[in-house]
């Protein structure tokens, strides 16, 4: 082991759409709260931890717009309160009804689980997420990453409408933190050529590309054309070791399995057991095993960015950077065991001469090399656009150019207005990246396509009423407002000019 074996960056991108008071289950509101029960609150609790024991840049952390709206949202808040009460519930309604001294063991476990959520979130979360945000921040615990309002694909935006969710996303940030953040995670890491100016002019100074934009070469931060914003290229051969489209640590057979569940208490009993074993033979989820494949799989991933560090270094003729790139919600939502698995990791990289730190300390390290030009490109399938413009989506990319088209044809005034406020509001949520996504991949895609519609159909009453002067548009605006409320200081000024 050399002294210094290279440059570690964890990225973590926090993302769910606009879900309050648009369903519940299977896809809705539930998503929201699973998602924060087991996927933020044990990463802020990770965080805290690391901070109290003296590390800092442990992470860079981004949280999009939408969802920091979600999180301090008087309605969510409430409503997560009363779902993590449930959950404690539904734990004790299984230890009475589970035969099998395991099974009632996981109950067990899970009443306990669910009764420090609700510790938590009583004592620390009640007024939001940005107070805890803020003083992760504050402390140099992690570095933030921000991004367009609603999440939208970038490259298929109206550049003024782009220019106005970026700044705009920016505006919020730093109403919740204090302070705008100097990078961003693109939605779906989406790019195309000459987006950098508009990074710049925003204030942003750096963001996040898929390795293949780069052909690969990762082991640098980038300055793009001829801008000074710098891109950071998700290392694929590290980051896959974790998730990849057909392997991964995740599918474990100790791993607790995310599909099966109890249907009368909803938990979720049993292990992965085997990929093509089915629901009813899988075997009891045995914590004991899992917390060894935790460790396994820990150690593991240490080897890999060591070996990858000493492969660039070689390579390089100097020391090397990886940077692993997730969305948050795979840590504990999707995969049980994540966060014990995170916790693991990022305490054992500095033991074994890895420096973990932010995107910006890994400039501040030097890990920059020469300017690049990138192609089109995005994280998903093919690399490429397909997912938001491919066959399949082809009549939301039709109908979310016309809608960018009849808003900006919409007259501006001098003085705030409510009507156009929420009207810019519903064609933002209408362009939510979710919705081409979950179609394209089929995951829930009637209810993307019916939020798409509903968002786009209340775009288009409102733009008549506006066009008619109708009276009634104040109290339509104030009833869509009632559901979709976000981004209170949203100022359709800002692009209706």
């Amino acid at each position: 082991m050399t002294e210094d074996e290279g440059t570690f960056c964890l990225v973590l991108h926090s993302h769910l759409p606009w879900l309050p008071h648009h369903g519940t289950w299977p896809v809705g509101e539930e998503w929201l709260y699973q998602a924060w029960a087991h996927s933020y609150l044990p990463l802020v609790d990770l965080l805290e931890r690391l901070a109290v024991d003296g590390h800092r840049d442990v992470l860079t952390l981004g949280v999009t717009p939408v969802l920091a709206a979600q999180l301090d949202d008087p309605h969510a808040l409430r409503a997560c309160h009363d779902w993590l009460g449930n959950w404690q519930l539904r734990a004790q309604f299984a230890a009475t009804r589970w035969s099998d001294p395991q099974l009632k063991d996981l109950a067990a476990a899970e009443f306990r689980a669910a009764g420090t959520a609700l510790e938590t979130f009583e004592s620390r979360w009640r007024h939001g997420f940005s107070p805890l945000l803020r003083s992760l921040v504050d402390d140099d615990v992690i570095e933030l990453l921000g991004g367009p309002l609603t999440h939208p694909f970038q490259p298929l935006l109206d550049p003024r409408v782009r220019s106005f969710a970026l700044r705009s996303g920016l505006a919020d940030t730093a109403l919740r933190v204090g302070r705008a953040p100097a990078g961003i995670w693109a939605p779906e890491c989406g790019y195309a050529p000459g987006m950098e100016e508009g990074y710049a002019a925003a204030g942003v100074e750096r963001f996040l590309v898929d390795g293949p934009a780069l052909h690969g070469d990762t082991h640098a931060a980038r300055p793009v054309g001829s801008s000074d914003v710098m891109c950071f290229g998700r290392d694929l051969e590290v980051t896959y070791r974790v998730w990849s489209p057909k392997a991964g640590y995740p599918g474990d057979p100790a791993y607790r399995d995310f599909h099966t569940f109890d249907h009368p208490s909803g938990l979720k009993p049993s292990r992965v057991t085997g990929k093509h074993v089915p629901p009813h033979e899988k075997r009891p989820y045995d914590p004991v095993l899992a917390a060894a494949s935790v460790t396994r799989h820990a150690a593991d991933f240490v080897d890999t960015v060591v070996s990858r560090l000493r492969a660039l270094r070689s390579a390089h003729d100097r020391p090397g950077m990886v940077v692993a790139a997730y969305d948050t919600e795979l840590f504990g939502h999707w995969w049980h065991e994540g966060p014990a698995w995170l916790s693991a990791v990022l305490r054992a990289l500095p033991t074994v001469g890895v420096r973990v730190t932010t995107l910006r300390g890994a400039l501040a390290a030097g890990h920059v090399g020469p300017a690049v030009s990138l192609p089109a490109s995005s994280w998903g399938s093919g690399k490429d656009w397909r997912v938001w413009d491919g066959e399949q989506v082809s009549d939301l990319v039709t109908a979310g150019a016309s809608l960018q088209e009849e808003l900006l044809g919409v007259p501006p005034v001098a003085w705030r207005d409510p009507v156009r406020d929420q009207l810019v509001r519903e064609a933002l949520l209408t362009l939510s990246s979710d919705w081409a996504f979950m179609v394209t991949k089929d995951s829930a895609a009637d209810y993307a396509r019916r939020r798409a519609k509903v968002h786009g159909d209340r775009f288009a009453e409102l733009a008549a009423l506006l066009r008619a002067d109708h009276p009634s548009r104040f109290a339509r605006t104030e009833a869509l407002r009632a559901e979709d409320g976000l981004f209170g200081r949203l100022d359709a000024r800002g692009l209706l000019v």
